[in-house]
């Protein structure tokens, strides 16, 4: 009788944070550079971790999510060398090797609700408790999409094929929703799926602390607070880069929800998004500059923030109001059909 081939390793842990597990015959704590092998079961908890592959495609995982490495095969050939990932939770960024060292017909990826085929190069997927699964395409390095990327349920197939098109798989027995093209940034995209934090972010961090630590030099009698004028309009636009939780990846898990209520919309309350119900301060759809997400179902508008305080307010849009949502300090104001005199204000935090 042969002798069994000794396990081939196909790939390394790149990068880490925190605390991350493979479960092969054991459970093993993994560290940097810890090998990588077919069937390997990546979980994180509390930490996120980066899998190169031997064709240098990468997959990072963010915190409680769980990836099995069901196939891997490299071949000089690329026809004959193949990948296949089951993603049962979390979220994942997913870059396949710009060497073209596996042929991307030949890479595919599960979920409890969907099976995508790869065409494209950058994408991120995210499965929550439910199993619903939204992905989006991401651009390449010159603003155009990365290729194309084919969603496919047991009833039906989507087409990912141009920049932050998104689409959602609910159950596997229904068609996943229309595509639909998001307004966000891969900056954003890149601070919240990141292993390791920007640079930047560290110096931000450690000027804040910085501040704190000279918090005995303030001197309450030389602070007027009549002079600060706290409803100043530009004040309440005033947008920081520390106001984002860049760490805060619920973000894309509440993308499922509003995928799915644009796709419930007809073409015609599309068409009327944009003239029927006037609202400035913020955009339609998920606005990246105010963290704000406006939907609108007939008359219903619908606004929602969540960021270390989660806020939603669901209004008649046939009325007029000036909603304000005060959070951690930070101030965003919109109006509904030029505001007027009833006026909703939220303070959290």
């Amino acid at each position: 009788m042969a002798a069994q081939a000794p396990p081939v390793d196909i790939g390394k842990i790149s990068e880490l944070k925190g605390n991350a597990q493979i479960i092969r015959d054991d459970a093993y704590g993994v560290t940097m550079a810890f090998p990588v092998q077919q069937m390997d079961d990546v979980r994180t908890a509390a930490g996120r971790v980066g899998i190169t592959f031997v064709d240098d495609s990468v997959v990072r995982l963010t915190e409680h999510s769980k990836l099995v490495i069901t196939e891997y095969v490299f071949n000089p050939d690329p026809d004959k060398s193949k990948l296949s990932l089951r993603f049962a939770s979390g979220t994942a960024r997913f870059v396949t090797s710009k060497m073209g060292l596996i042929n991307k017909e030949r890479i595919n990826i599960t979920t409890p609700t969907a099976q995508i085929a790869i065409r494209g190069t950058d994408f991120t997927c995210t499965v929550d408790e439910l199993g619903r699964s939204l992905i989006i395409l991401l651009p390449d390095a010159n603003g155009d999409a990365s290729g194309e990327i084919m969603v496919a349920t047991g009833a039906g197939t989507v087409i990912l094929n141009k920049p932050y098109q998104a689409t959602t798989a609910s159950v596997y027995e229904s068609v996943p929703t229309r595509p639909v093209q998001l307004d966000i940034t891969l900056d954003l995209i890149d601070n919240m799926l990141i292993v390791s934090p920007p640079k930047e972010q560290d110096v931000l961090a450690e000027e804040r602390v910085s501040q704190a630590n000279n918090v005995l030099d303030f001197d309450a009698l030389e602070f007027d607070d009549l002079d600060v004028d706290y409803l100043d309009a530009e004040a309440e636009l005033a947008f920081e880069e520390l106001d984002i939780n860049f760490l805060d990846v619920n973000f894309l898990e509440d993308l499922l929800d509003i995928v799915e209520d644009l796709d419930a919309l007809s073409d015609d309350e599309i068409d009327q998004i944009e003239t029927s119900i006037a609202i400035t301060g913020t955009s339609i759809g998920q606005d990246p500059s105010t963290q704000i997400t406006t939907i609108i179902q007939g008359q219903q508008v619908s606004l929602r923030r969540n960021v270390s305080e989660n806020v939603r307010v669901d209004i008649d849009g046939s009325g007029a109001y000036t909603v304000i949502f005060i959070q951690d300090g930070v101030s965003k104001t919109i109006t509904i059909n030029g505001g007027g005199s009833s006026v909703i204000k939220i303070k959290q935090g």
